[in-house]
């Protein structure tokens, strides 16, 4: 799953708007975020590892990696 995914799933879930996404980021972490520049991210799939775990956290998700079973 790529970050891309990972975003829009927790969007989903918490049923969040990019505008509402951006203004929590604003308020968790003080950096600079809109709706236009996460759609962006989204749109290129171009999230951060930082950023989707700062999102993950937020909202009470954690990203594990599972080793595939061969």
């Amino acid at each position: 799953m790529n970050s891309r995914e990972q975003v829009k799933i927790i969007m989903m879930r918490e049923g969040l708007t990019a505008k509402k996404l951006a203004q929590i980021l604003v308020e968790k972490t003080g950096k600079h975020y809109t709706q236009q520049s996460l759609l962006h991210k989204i749109s290129l799939s171009s999230f951060r590892y930082d950023e989707v775990k700062t999102i993950a956290d937020i909202f009470g998700y954690e990203i594990t990696i599972d080793k595939k079973q061969m």
